[in-house]
């Protein structure tokens, strides 16, 4: 791993500093990050390569529970190919594993975080339970608590957490959660996890408003169905053809809208969801 970055912050995007790293100074929290084929390895590749420096998370456990596995080479493999992708003067990258339903679980990760690299300045909570969910007639109060706990709890103490340790006088304070469309239509066999989720897209401009005179925004990104190798045969076709323009989404593709939000182009956003679903019919 580099070295972390502790130097002076630079000018925000359009202020001085080069366009070409706009987030160079930088440092997000990306939680989430344990699959090669995941949202939030796309997302800190993204941010590596607008100069940020990078602390990411994992839970590796959740995913070799379900179907696609944990990623066969590991944690640190990933970091290494985040590293990779770094294009900020001294940027570095630093990585921990935590089940964030732990108490004091989130506010540890901000503290290592800090320890790392001197600040926080982006946490994109990317993070997500699924799987054990069902439809009415299957729910227990374990399976809603459960996912309660990692969707929409954690998510809760890391932004309350980041907003305890920022530094009001650096630039580019950005929030950033993810939800999953469940004001956009039913999800009738997952809503445990719809339920948690959801909640993420109603708490957002409450979250926003709260810390707007402190210049931190807040938002949060649906990023529709995106082929993270949960889906396959006939469920993969079917969704497929949903779509205008024939594919599903990638992880790239919410990936550049987060990439965006972290940026000061986006300062004059904030308390919103946005759905970037290339035009996803549910009809």
């Amino acid at each position: 791993m580099t070295t972390a970055h502790d130097g002076t912050p630079h000018e925000a995007a359009g202020h001085g500093t080069d366009a070409a790293f706009p987030l160079a100074g930088r440092v997000a929290l990306v939680t989430g990050v344990s699959r090669r084929g995941g949202i939030g390895f796309a997302v800190a590749r993204r941010l590596a390569g607008l100069g940020a420096s990078l602390f990411l998370h994992h839970y590796a456990p959740h995913d070799a529970a379900q179907p696609w596995g944990a990623d066969p080479d590991g944690p640190r493999a990933l970091a290494d190919a985040v590293t990779a992708a770094l294009t900020g003067p001294e940027a570095g990258v630093r990585e921990a594993g935590a089940d964030l339903t732990l108490p004091g679980a989130p506010e540890a990760l901000l503290d290592a975080a800090g320890a790392a690299f001197g600040h926080v300045d982006i946490l994109v909570c990317n993070h997500a339970r699924s799987g054990g969910d069902g439809p009415l007639g299957t729910l227990d109060a374990g399976m809603l608590d459960a996912h309660f706990a990692v969707n929409t709890r954690s998510s809760l103490l890391l932004t309350q957490a980041f907003a305890a340790r920022h530094d009001d006088t650096r630039p580019g304070g950005r929030v950033l959660l993810l939800t999953s469309g469940q004001d956009l239509g039913p999800m009738r066999d997952e809503i445990a996890y719809a339920a948690a989720k959801g909640a993420l897209a109603s708490i957002t401009p409450t979250l926003a408003d709260q810390l707007a005179d402190r210049g931190i925004t807040v938002n949060a990104v649906n990023p529709g169905p995106v082929d993270t190798g949960y889906a396959t045969g006939a469920e993969h076709e079917a969704v497929r053809r949903r779509f205008p323009a024939g594919r599903w989404g990638t992880p790239q593709d919410p990936a550049r809208l987060i990439g965006w939000l972290a940026t000061d182009d986006a300062a004059w956003i904030t308390g919103q969801v946005i759905n970037s679903e290339g035009g996803f019919r549910r009809g």
